[in-house]
This record gives C-alpha cells, sequence and structure tokens, in this order.
C-alpha cells in the first residue's frame, strides 16, 4: 500500500483526469479498500478539495469551490502552461501582462530542472517576428464582453469609428473572435436590424447591460465566415470573385485568414470571394492561391491588369 501523502496525492490526480469515479474503481487503482478511499476523500476534503459524491454511482467528482486549491500538472501540462503565460504576458490583452508574470514566476520555482529547461530552451530559441502586434485591448473589457455573450444579455458600448466619430450602439452580442492582429465583437445590431463586426479596441463597454434576448442563428451559419466574408470583400474598394478549379478543401490551407472567403461549388470547383486596397493587389492574391481560375466578378481594370501580369511573366521567360 502507498504512504498516505504519496496516496492522497495519487487520488487527487486521479479526481483531476477522470469526471466521475466510482468509489471500487478508485479502491482497484489506488490498490486500497473502498473504506481507505472514503477516509482519503475526506482528507482532501479538509485540505479544502471540493470532493463532491456522485448520487447513483457510489463515487466521486472534483467540483468546483469557493477558493481555488493546488493543482496537479504532468509534464506537458507543465510545460503547455509556462509557454502560454510566457505568451499572455506579451500579448495584446493589456492588464494581465503582471498576473501573468507573477503565475509564470511561482510555476517555474517548482518546475523540475528538465522542465525548467525545455521552457527556458523554448523561450530563448523563440522570436516573434512578422506582423506587429495589434493593437492591445483590455482584459475587463474582453470580461464584460464575454460575460453578455454567456448570459445571452444585451451589451451598450461607446464605439469609435476608423474615421473618430464616436457613437453608442445597442447589440446581441454573440461572440469574440480573435482574427488575425484583432478582437472583434460578432452581434447583432438592434437599432440597425442587422449583424454587424466591431473591433473591441474601439469600444467601450457601458454598464449595466440590458435585458435577455434569444440568440439568432448567425449569417453563414458560422460567425467565424462571417468576420472573413466582411474583413476580405465588404472593406475593401476593390471586390473580385474567381472560380477555382480545385475543390474548397484543396485550396483551403492557401487561402489565409482575411484574404477572401471560399465557397464550395462542386468536388471540382469553388468560388472565392476577396477584396484588397488595389486591382495590382487582387492579381497578386488570386495567383498566389497557385489553381486555375476564371474571372466571374470584378472591377473592369481586373482583366487589363491580369493581361498585364500575363506579359509581364511571358516576357521574364524568354
Amino acid at each position: 500500500m502507498l504512504e498516505t501523502p504519496v496516496r492522497l496525492l495519487k487520488l487527487l490526480s486521479l479526481l483531476q483526469t477522470h469526471r466521475d469515479c466510482s468509489g471500487a474503481e478508485l479502491a482497484h487503482r489506488l490498490e486500497v479498500t473502498t473504506r481507505t478511499v472514503r477516509r482519503d476523500v475526506e482528507r482532501l476534503r479538509e485540505l479544502g478539495y471540493p470532493v463532491l459524491a456522485v448520487r447513483g454511482a457510489a463515487g466521486y467528482r472534483l467540483g468546483a469551490g469557493a477558493s481555488l486549491p493546488p493543482l496537479l500538472l504532468d509534464d506537458e501540462e507543465a510545460v503547455a502552461v509556462a509557454v502560454g503565460l510566457r505568451t499572455a504576458a506579451g500579448g495584446s490583452v493589456t492588464g494581465i501582462e503582471e498576473t501573468s508574470l507573477r503565475a509564470l514566476t511561482k510555476l517555474e520555482q517548482v518546475l523540475p530542472s528538465r522542465l525548467r529547461h525545455r521552457v527556458n530552451t523554448l523561450h530563448t530559441a523563440t522570436v516573434r517576428a512578422g506582423t506587429a502586434p495589434g493593437p492591445r485591448v483590455s482584459a475587463d473589457t474582453l470580461m464584460a464582453i464575454a460575460d453578455a455573450c454567456r448570459r445571452r444579455e444585451r451589451l451598450r458600448f461607446d464605439y469609435t469609428s476608423l474615421r473618430g466619430a464616436g457613437t453608442i450602439r445597442s447589440v446581441e452580442p454573440y461572440r469574440l473572435v480573435n482574427f488575425g492582429r484583432h478582437w472583434y465583437l460578432v452581434a447583432f445590431d438592434t437599432d440597425r436590424e442587422d449583424w454587424r463586426t466591431f473591433r473591441v479596441d474601439r469600444l467601450t463597454p457601458r454598464t449595466p447591460t440590458g435585458p435577455r434576448f434569444t440568440p439568432r442563428r448567425p449569417p453563414h451559419g458560422d460567425v467565424v465566415t462571417y468576420l472573413a466574408h466582411q474583413l476580405s470583400t465588404r472593406t475593401w474598394p476593390c471586390q473580385a470573385t474567381v472560380t477555382l478549379h480545385e475543390s474548397a478543401d484543396a485550396v483551403a490551407e492557401r487561402v489565409w485568414p482575411g484574404m477572401g472567403v471560399v465557397e464550395a461549388v462542386d468536388d471540382r470547383s469553388c468560388l472565392l470571394h476577396l477584396g484588397a486596397d488595389t486591382v495590382a493587389s487582387l492579381v497578386w492574391m488570386i495567383t498566389s492561391v497557385d489553381t486555375d481560375f476564371t474571372l466571374v466578378s470584378g472591377p473592369p481594370e481586373l482583366a487589363a491588369a491580369f493581361r498585364a501580369q500575363a506579359a509581364r511573366c511571358l516576357h521574364a521567360v524568354r
């Protein structure tokens, strides 16, 4: 039989990784009697762990308590949490940097040397590159929006547009989406009676929240698809649609977020809806997908831009 402290830790680990465990199953895994399991459960409760009895199964479940007790993490979980905390400390959400660093310091103090070495190796070998981080948003703002989404309560907020104009908006919040370099709120605008997307870094929630509402079905059946469509077409002065002569699944990895929206047609073709600030950018984006295509719609200058690009490529290989 395991010594009591070791057995308690193993029991706690089993309760954390299994939602419902019968007393007999726990006794079998710990190689003790069910009576010993009952005594150990009482010891865990005295230490502050909310171990609940499961009705009808003569078992136990680890529930939520009034305070956060210590958690047991395996090696991979500990490394994942440490990496996540380092990322959060330098991320785009304000107000959690210091908290993340405090939690990371506590975790690294108790990490075994082999795990601390793995975390430090990954940190020193990694450099943030590419696109600069997007505008920073407040953690309190994100939590206020997320809470309104969860409670299905109307949200009122002050919103600053790209032109700097400020308005008060009233919406039925649906989802928060972290898309590219920005946080967005996808919501149904009750004043305009239509779906809208809002940059979270430009809004300030008002309290209290409004009345409850019944969630509506989002456009396209999915908020990410809807947001991608909004960002890739409606916000750009130059818009186009092309038929790609491959299936939607085949080209999905070649169409990056915000570039465009792929619409399946059949198993050999799909439509790509996209937008850009110039016709030249449209030509580059469409040809970068690296497949045969047919122009369906676009600005009048787009066809001439394709011909000029084709002539340029032919001249390059002569």
